[in-house]
């Protein structure tokens, strides 16, 4: 079936076969292809690249993004440019914060920032209510998703209070190392001491210990996980 594709640069809209099996690969989904097909008839599909900003803090919640490919993180940004990472939102997902915002008409209270060139589906807010009356298996969806994400911003939590940075530092290097599914990660000593709140010195001394233990090698803008 084709559905429109919005190019978020010059507005052009397209037409293409939308990779339906991203969505219908998600329990709860499974199902009921029938959800799937109307997520996909009333919402409108985007392309970004990585880097590229989908919603900033402050900004009116118009519509629901779920991932159909790539990676967005969603975080707190100070106005110093440091960093809290809340979590990671992979293909199949997607963010309850936003969820939640746009259900009671408030405005962001994170930023999400493409990780990995995703594509994402934008169901508006004013069909979310026909979705939860219509289909059970979306409301499944939305509680498996916010059970998961109040476990990881727990983690966030404990971390913080209870964590040394060093200890911090390699498990942010694991949980992006699992996410992309790969062990070498691309990303600036300066981008990881935003994410840590703290001074890029520090995380540049911490790496250089964790490469001394032989917990990674270091390169050019890339940290290789070895243990």
């Amino acid at each position: 079936m084709l559905y429109k594709l919005l190019n978020p640069i010059n507005k052009a809209v397209k037409y293409y076969l939308c990779p339906m099996q991203n969505l219908e690969n998600t329990a709860e989904f499974k199902t009921s292809p029938q959800l799937v097909e109307k997520l996909y008839q009333y919402g409108i599909i985007k392309t970004y690249k990585a880097g590229e900003v989908v919603l900033n803090e402050n900004s009116h919640i118009n519509s629901i993004p779920i991932v159909t490919k790539g990676i967005l993180k969603v975080f707190r940004e100070e106005e110093d440019g440091r960093e809290i990472l809340l979590y990671y939102i992979k293909a199949g997902e997607s963010c309850i914060m936003s969820f939640l915002g746009g259900l009671h008409n408030e405005t962001s209270k994170v930023r999400a920032e493409v990780e990995e060139d995703a594509e994402i589906l934008f169901v508006p807010i004013e069909k979310i209510s026909f979705f939860i009356r219509e289909y059970p298996q979306w409301l499944d969806y939305i509680f498996r998703l916010y059970h998961k994400r109040f476990e990881e911003l727990l983690e966030v939590v404990n971390d913080i209070a209870f964590k040394k940075v060093d200890e911090r530092l390699l498990d942010l290097l694991k949980k992006t190392s699992d996410v992309t599914g790969s062990k070498t990660i691309t990303i600036t000593h300066e981008q990881l001491a935003n994410k840590l709140g703290t001074a890029r010195v520090v995380v540049s001394r911490l790496l250089k210990q964790l490469e001394d233990s032989g917990k990674v090698k270091l390169g050019r803008n890339k940290i290789e996980l070895l243990a």
